[in-house]
C-alpha cells in the first residue's frame, strides 16, 4: 500500500500548514513521517525469527490409511506479528480431508493457503489428516511465508526451498487372495541334501564319488593328479528369490501405457516379495522401469538386511512406466549375476514371444524360473515346458482397491512428479 508520494505529499504540506496555520494538515504530515519509518523497520524485521515446520505422523504408509500432518509457526522474538500469510505446495494426488487445496497451472501440485497472527515467542500448531492413496514419493513443499507491519503499509516475503517427503507403498496382498498356493507357490525348495551348492562359486576339488557328475569334473586337477577330481561348491542353506517386474504394458511402446494393468503387476510383485520376506528368504528385485528424472532401471540386489522389504517396497513405489530396456534383455544381463539357485520370479502384465523364449533359455541352463501373467488370456500352454511353474492372474480377477487410485487421467502425471524423490536402494548383494 505504501507509495513514496505519501513521503513528498508530507513534506509539501508542513509549509503548507506552517503558512495557513492549518494545525490538521499539519498532524497529518507528522503522522506520516512517523509512521512510514516504523512501519518500514516493523516490516523490515517482521519475518526475522519466524520458523515454519512440517510433521507428518508416518514418513512411510500403505494406501487406504491416514496420516496426521501437524504444521507448527513460532515467531522466535520480541516483535509481534499482525499477520503472517503461508502458501505450501502439496501433492493434489493426497486428499486433506481438513483443507483445501487449490489446484496448480501444472495439475499435480495444490497450493494450500493459510494465514493468522502470531505474538511474541509464540508457537501455533494446525492440524490436519491427509489420507493416503496410490503409491507414489509425494513432495510437501516449497513454501513462501509473507508478512508486513501491522498498519499493512508493507509487505515482504520468504521461500523455505525445504521438502518433506511421504513415501506411499503399493498395496500388499496375500500370496492366497491373488491364487498362489499355500505352500511352497514357487517351486520345491527343499533339497534332497541338507544344503545345495552353487555351481558359479567354486571353493576347491576332491576325489570322485560315483554318485557325483561328470559336468562337475575339474579336468585339469585330473591331469594333474592322475585321478578323477571334482569341483567343490560353496554351500549355501538360504533360498534367493529375485522378483522381475517388467513396466510395459503394450507390445509396442509407442503404443502407450495402462496404468491399471501397471498398478496391480506392480502390487503382485509387492506382495511376491513381502511373502519372501517373511519366509526368511533372500529376497531382490530388479524392474525395467526406472524412477522419475532417471533412466537406469531399478535394481534392489538380494539381501536378508532387516530393511530389505522397506527398500524393495520404496523402489516399487518411486518406478514409472518408462521402460528402460526389454524384460528380455534385462533378464539375460542380470541373471548372469545372481546366485545359481536363485529363483526369478517374473510378474508381466503382457507375455511376448521373445519373453518365452528368454525364460525357456534360462530353464535349459539349469535356471528356476518361475512366469506370473496378468494377461486376460493364459499364455499358450504348449509353448512352455514343464519345468517353468506358469500362474495366470486375470488383472480384472485381483481383489485390488481401484477406490484408492483416484482419478484415472492425473495417474500417468502423478507418477512423474516435478521433484525427484531422495530414494537409494542399491547396494551389494548381502546374505547376511
Amino acid at each position: 500500500m505504501f507509495n513514496k508520494a505519501w513521503i513528498y505529499l508530507a513534506l509539501i504540506l508542513i509549509p503548507i500548514a506552517l503558512l495557513f496555520d492549518a494545525r490538521a494538515l499539519l498532524v497529518i504530515s507528522a503522522f506520516l513521517l512517523t509512521t512510514v519509518p516504523v512501519a518500514w523497520w516493523w516490516n523490515r524485521r517482521s519475518l526475522d525469527g519466524v520458523e515454519y515446520q512440517r510433521t507428518l505422523s508416518e514418513r512411510r504408509a500403505f494406501p487406504g490409511e491416514v496420516l496426521e500432518l501437524t504444521l507448527s509457526i513460532a515467531n522466535q522474538k520480541l516483535l509481534p506479528l499482525g499477520w503472517l500469510a503461508i502458501e505450501d505446495q502439496w501433492s493434489m494426488a493426497l486428499p486433506l480431508q481438513d483443507g483445501v487445496l487449490f489446484p496448480s497451472p501444472s495439475g499435480l501440485m495444490g497450493q494450500f493457503n493459510t494465514a493468522l497472527s502470531i505474538r511474541w515467542f509464540e508457537r501455533v500448531h494446525r492440524h490436519y489428516r491427509i489420507q493416503c492413496t496410490r503409491r507414489g514419493f509425494y513432495p510437501f513443499g516449497p513454501a513462501r511465508l509473507a508478512s508486513g507491519d501491522i498498519l499493512g503499509l508493507f509487505r515482504q516475503q520468504r521461500s523455505q526451498a525445504r521438502l518433506d517427503w511421504l513415501i506411499v507403498y503399493p498395496q500388499v496382498l496375500p500370496l492366497e487372495a491373488l491364487g498362489f498356493p499355500p505352500k511352497e507357490p514357487f517351486g520345491e525348495t527343499k533339497a534332497a541334501l541338507r544344503i545345495f551348492e552353487d555351481p558359479s562359486r567354486a571353493v576347491g576339488v576332491r576325489d570322485y564319488h560315483p554318485q557325483d557328475s561328470f559336468r562337475h569334473v575339474h579336468w585339469k586337477a585330473t591331469a594333474r593328479r592322475q585321478d578323477l577330481q571334482v569341483k567343490v561348491y560353496e554351500p549355501t542353506t538360504s533360498h534367493n528369490l529375485v522378483v522381475f517386474l517388467n513396466v510395459t504394458t503394450f507390445t509396442k511402446h509407442w503404443y502407450g501405457v495402462n496404468p491399471m494393468l501397471l498398478e496391480r503387476a506392480i502390487a503382485v510383485a509387492a506382495s511376491i516379495a513381502s511373502h519372501g520376506v517373511e519366509e526368511r528368504h533372500i529376497v531382490g528385485l530388479v524392474a525395467n522401469g526406472s524412477i522419475p528424472h532417471s533412466d537406469q532401471p531399478i535394481k534392489v540386489l538380494p539381501s536378508r538386511r532387516p530393511d530389505q522389504l522397506a527398500r524393495v517396497l520404496e523402489a516399487l513405489a518411486a518406478v514409472t512406466s518408462f521402460a528402460t530396456a526389454s524384460i528380455e534383455t534385462l533378464l539375460l544381463t542380470e541373471s548372469a549375476r545372481l546366485p545359481w539357485g536363485a529363483t526369478l520370479v517374473v510378474v508381466t502384465g503382457i507375455v511376448t514371444d521373445e519373453l518365452l523364449a528368454t525364460l525357456i533359455r534360462l530353464h535349459q541352463v539349469g535356471r528356476r524360473v518361475v512366469l506370473v501373467s496378468l494377461e486376460e488370456q493364459a499364455p499358450d500352454s504348449p509353448s512352455i515346458p514343464p519345468g517353468i511353474l506358469t500362474y495366470h492372474l486375470p488383472a480384472g480377477e485381483l481383489p485390488f482397491d481401484e477406490t484408492l487410485m483416484g482419478d484415472p487421467e492425473q495417474w500417468e502425471h502423478d507418477l512423474a512428479p516435478e521433484y525427484a524423490p531422495p530414494i537409494r536402494f542399491a547396494g551389494a548383494a548381502d546374505e547376511g
